[in-house]
């Protein structure tokens, strides 16, 4: 899937906004607006992945689930909860804060494609969010010139989050297997689940261009 999401990956895991938190060009206030807006992202983000539990059909399905639930809620959320209010935004405010249309689409899209679809399809929307934090967590603990952001990079490029993609992946080939079959590729499905994907990650190209511009 992330082959054939092709550019639109490229775009999305090295945009400008990425990039200039390697280096700490990164404007703080937009930073800071991004982190807003995220939050936003993670409520809608973590009850798509509760839609996840009720999609599974194995308990290994359903454990796997909860787990990034609880990764989202307890890890995530509260890096951006803890940012902001050195920033002097209150966890109240943070949770207030009007969702931009850039979000509005992306995480809509995320839900529909679990409402109206399998564990599969669903997931093939939630992946790239997850996979390309990690990706993006991993390269700029290695390439980051400068430790502006250097709390943001530890978090995802850190044994918790990283082994929350590998379960992440591990979830997604199972249910692939249990619903289309070992040889998932050569299905019919496959070309759909990868325009999911794709279009999903578009969307994160989207929600990086939006914290550029407050």
């Amino acid at each position: 899937m992330r082959a054939a999401a092709g550019q639109p990956w490229r775009d999305y895991t090295r945009h400008a906004f990425v990039e200039g938190m390697k280096d700490g060009s990164l404007a703080r206030d937009a930073f800071v607006h991004y982190l807003r807006q995220d939050y936003v992202f993670l409520i809608h983000f973590a009850r798509a992945w509760a839609l996840a539990v009720v999609k599974g059909e194995t308990h290994a399905e359903m454990l796997a689930a909860v787990g990034t639930v609880n990764t989202l809620v307890v890890e995530e959320m509260q890096l951006h909860v803890g940012v902001c209010e050195a920033a002097g935004i209150s966890k109240d405010a943070l949770f207030a804060t009007p969702e931009r249309p850039e979000n509005l689409a992306y995480t809509r899209f995320v839900l529909e494609a679990g409402y109206s679809g399998d564990l599969a399809d669903l997931l093939a929307a939630l992946a790239p969010c997850v996979m390309g934090y990690g990706e993006i967590g991993a390269r700029l603990a290695t390439e980051a010139t400068s430790e502006a952001y250097k709390d943001w990079i530890d978090t995802y490029a850190g044994p918790e989050y990283q082994a929350a993609c590998k379960a992440v992946g591990e979830l997604m080939d199972q249910a692939l297997t249990r619903r289309i079959g070992a040889d998932f590729e050569a299905s019919p499905r496959w070309e759909r689940l990868c325009r999911t994907f794709r279009t999903a990650t578009e969307l994160e190209v989207g929600f990086w261009q939006m914290g550029l511009t407050p």
